[in-house]
């Protein structure tokens, strides 16, 4: 019993260097190979998403990979047949560029960005990019479908940008909204940019949604703090949304109100008898 003992020890020790080996040995090779190591197969140029959905006024924005299969350096210029009207433009690491130097067996993320023309028709655009080098062109059909465009005008039923308001008073403004797009806008916010102590309420607040071509009506309540000294000062709407917004600048000119105008004149006439009084009663003196 007692000779068997070490020959056990020596079956065990050998079972587990076996499992160490089969586990554990992959990993080892795996971590031993050189993480710049080029990669095999042939010259590529893809992409994650070649089908993209978004208005006139979005980004169309792909991400590509540019792969040099070849057995020596190669420089690959990039090129794009775009609609007219169409811009393109090529990232690599954030810095835009127009061609690439690439080592052998190298490969490239390159982030495409395409911008369509403001009139663009709401349809499938088939967009082919090209990678060209000496002995060597690959091609990546790209596709853009623009489902429509996104606008939002701000202006008053008069088209009149200015008005009056007295010094502590307050002015109703009455604006109009209204979806110069061909897709619905949703949650638009209203803010403004007003002169310090001026204070403003909208109603409504808020548009939940807006359809295409259709208008509503915002009331902007305006409230000017009292001793606003009288001159001209600028009042700004603003519209904003997720898609949409736009801004509308307003002048607006304080007059000093009816009542001040009374006082001032009732203290230059105080005044004035004041200084006649004193002259009657110590001028022949």
């Amino acid at each position: 019993m007692l000779s068997a003992l070490p020959f056990n020890r020596f079956r065990l020790s050998g079972r587990f260097a076996f499992f160490f080996i089969i586990f554990f040995a992959p990993s080892v090779a795996v971590i031993a190979q050189p993480l710049n190591e080029a990669k095999a197969g042939p010259s590529a140029f893809t992409a994650k998403l070649i089908n993209i959905e978004a208005a006139t006024n979005e980004v169309f924005r792909y991400s590509t990979t540019l792969h040099n299969g070849t057995n020596k350096q190669a420089i690959y210029e990039l090129k794009a047949a775009l609609p007219e009207g169409w811009v393109v433009s090529y990232k690599v690491e954030g810095s835009q560029v127009t061609s690439l130097n690439m080592d052998a067996g190298k490969s490239q993320e390159i982030a495409v960005e395409i911008n369509a023309s403001a009139n663009a028709s709401p349809k499938k655009y088939s967009i082919p990019l090209k990678a060209v080098a000496a002995n060597d062109t690959l091609l990546l059909k790209l596709e853009a479908v623009v489902k429509g465009s996104y606008g939002v005008t701000m202006s008053t039923p008069s088209g009149r940008l200015s008005e009056e308001v007295s010094s502590g008073g307050h002015k109703d403004i009455q604006l109009e909204v209204k979806n110069s797009g061909t897709l619905a806008l949703n949650d638009l916010d209203l803010s403004s940019q007003l002169p310090s102590g001026w204070e403003v309420r909208f109603e409504p607040t808020k548009i939940s949604k807006l359809e295409p071509g259709k208008s509503v009506a915002v009331t902007a309540f305006l409230k000017v703090p009292d001793k606003t000294i009288a001159g001209d000062y600028a009042a700004t709407f603003s519209l904003s949304g997720a898609n949409a917004n736009t801004q509308l600048a307003f002048r607006m000119f304080v007059k000093t109100s009816l009542l001040s105008g009374w006082i001032g004149i009732l203290v230059i006439v105080l005044a004035i008898g004041s200084v006649y009084y004193l002259i009657r009663k110590y001028g022949r003196r």
